[in-house]
């Protein structure tokens, strides 16, 4: 099946005069849930659902948990997800401190494997 996507206009304000370019935008097809999730693995598995459903459950818990406590969370099929921070600078090293954090994200990585399947994707531009 092919990523579906279509053109948008964007206006670039910083060059005179100003200049419109289209870029491709993907359009998203439906979304998977949790329930979906479990359900495809259940039926490609010896695991009813329910067990798929308890044991993603419990693994987001688990990643969030090793996430807080400072850790690279590592799927080796999947990717890396880590914390990342963003905050203000400091003039001095002795003045920055916690104050300087204003927020912080959940960084992914995916990995060399979920990387070369989008090698293969085939797309399609809706008019």
């Amino acid at each position: 099946m092919a990523i579906q996507f279509k053109m948008v206009p964007k206006k670039n304000i910083l060059v005179s005069p100003p200049q419109i370019k289209y870029y491709p935008c993907a359009i998203h097809n439906g979304e998977e849930d949790l329930d979906s999730l479990a359900e495809i693995v259940a039926s490609r598995s010896t695991v009813s659902k329910a067990d798929c459903y308890g044991v993603i459950i419990g693994l987001t818990e688990v990643i969030s948990e090793a996430l807080a406590a400072g850790s690279i969370v590592r799927i080796d099929s999947l990717g890396s997800f880590q914390i990342t921070v963003q905050g203000t600078p400091a003039d001095t090293l002795e003045e920055l401190g916690t104050a300087n954090i204003k927020g912080s994200k959940i960084k992914f990585n995916p990995s060399k494997r979920m990387k070369s399947k989008l090698k293969n994707l085939v797309f399609k531009r809706m008019r």
